[in-house]
């Protein structure tokens, strides 16, 4: 794609780098084909080709974004599916994050989209504040049909039947291998997983510790800035992604760390990516160290020797978060830690596609989600499985709104193949 940024435009180092994504474009259009909102909505400005074009001529004429540009940028998902089909090599991700920022500062929402944004961007982020919006939603989610606003409904709607017990294994502290040590590695506990479910990080320290890791939970680390990063809102995302990274560095200088765990895929995606996103920061050579010890929990579970079990007679449908198989190109690693386990793995048609979350996608478009929502339902339910598995909380939380299966994360399965307690989604039904 031709590109026409002036030189002085060219010195703004995201501007540079979007005048290098915008020209690996061939316009082929082979991104259409997997893109979600695309197969929901048929507009050509709703597939990551129209909204190049869109976003060309946004920065190309430094132009006050419209409410149209805005709201066909909003409606991108970044599930980064048109990243795995691109030919090309267009790094989509990079190119969507800069048009997000640009439109944060420069365009004026609507009041209310202003205040939920706001919201959202200081609640989620802070474990005990979203407790306590939980708690507040889990009450008013009987009224949810008088909310005049579909965003408003979806909120209240979101909110799980039981808001689980506060972990004291999220506060910083270490955890001794059961086995001879063999690796030493920081969690990254997150910051929603925190209140939305204590037993995907309960089950991770109990797994790893048995395969033979001393387990961390760094002192200052917390969120990884991915809602806000995504929201446009960059200081407030690069301040989180900041603490991460001194507070990760300070174990690295410290006792050492051999990887940096991370069980929700979507974080993962976004750490993976500090280097990039501090490029031209003083903690540029830390956040680059940071991204190059960052693993999924899958990634690193494959290094250790996790012990093979007998046929379990039972079947799980795997769910393949976006952020893992496009973000972070992780396609077999957990069904075969699945397989290795003992499960019968299936995989649902379609695949590829998002479940409609994303982030807090679920929040911000609530018609697109939920049809999203209904079709990946609707191919995980044709497998007939006992027990949905998925690798990020945010496709747990959509999935399981909407189906009688039990959603657990793979990891917590892995858990209980091993010698841990049986899922409690497994229990309370």
């Amino acid at each position: 794609m031709q590109t026409n940024f002036t030189e002085q435009q060219l010195k703004e180092p995201g501007i540079q780098r979007a005048n290098e994504i915008l020209r690996t474009c061939v316009h082929c259009g082979f991104c259409t084909a997997t893109c979600p909102t695309y197969q929901v909505l048929g507009d050509e400005l709703d597939s990551p080709r129209g909204r190049i074009y869109l976003i060309k001529d946004m920065l190309e004429n430094q132009r006050t974004p419209d409410e149209k540009t805005v709201k066909h940028i909003d409606r991108c998902l970044s599930c980064l599916a048109c990243m795995t089909t691109c030919p090309s090599g267009v790094h989509y991700m990079h190119l969507i994050d800069h048009a997000r920022e640009y439109v944060e500062n420069n365009y004026k929402r609507p009041l209310s989209d202003r205040l939920l944004r706001w919201v959202l961007a200081q609640i989620i982020p802070y474990p005990t504040r979203f407790r306590l919006a939980l708690l507040g939603a889990k009450i008013g989610r009987p009224f949810a049909f008088l909310m005049p606003d579909a965003r408003l409904r979806a909120m209240l709607e979101m909110a799980p039947k039981t808001i689980p017990p506060v972990s004291r294994n999220d506060d910083p502290q270490s955890f001794a291998p059961v086995e001879p040590k063999k690796k030493r590695v920081a969690l990254m506990t997150g910051c929603a997983q925190k209140a939305l479910n204590t037993d995907i990080n309960d089950a991770t320290i109990r797994l790893l510790t048995r395969l033979g890791c001393e387990v961390v939970v760094a002192k200052g680390a917390g969120c990884c800035g991915a809602l806000t990063h995504h929201m446009g809102k960059s200081d407030q995302a690069h301040a989180s992604a900041a603490a991460n990274i001194r507070a990760w560095v300070a174990e690295m200088d410290g006792d050492g760390l051999d990887a940096i765990v991370i069980n929700t895929s979507g974080c993962g995606t976004t750490v993976k990516d500090y280097g990039h996103m501090f490029r031209n920061d003083p903690l540029a050579a830390d956040a680059a160290r940071v991204s190059g010890l960052a693993m999924d929990i899958s990634e690193l579970l494959v290094k250790l020797d996790v012990p093979k079990g007998e046929d379990k007679g039972i079947t799980v449908a795997y769910h393949a978060a976006c952020s893992l198989q496009h973000g972070q190109k992780i396609k077999t690693h957990p069904k075969d830690l699945l397989k290795k386990a003992g499960f019968k793995v299936v995989e649902p048609a379609d695949s590829h596609l998002c479940c409609g979350s994303a982030g807090t996608y679920n929040l911000l478009q609530p018609e697109i989600s939920k049809q999203l929502k209904a079709r990946k339902i609707k191919t995980l339910e044709a497998k007939t499985p006992d027990i949905i598995a998925a690798g990020n909380i945010g496709c747990m939380m959509q999935i399981g709104s909407g189906t009688g299966v039990p959603v657990v994360h793979t990891v917590e399965l892995l858990d209980w193949a091993t010698g841990g307690p049986k899922p409690r989604a497994l229990t309370d039904g």
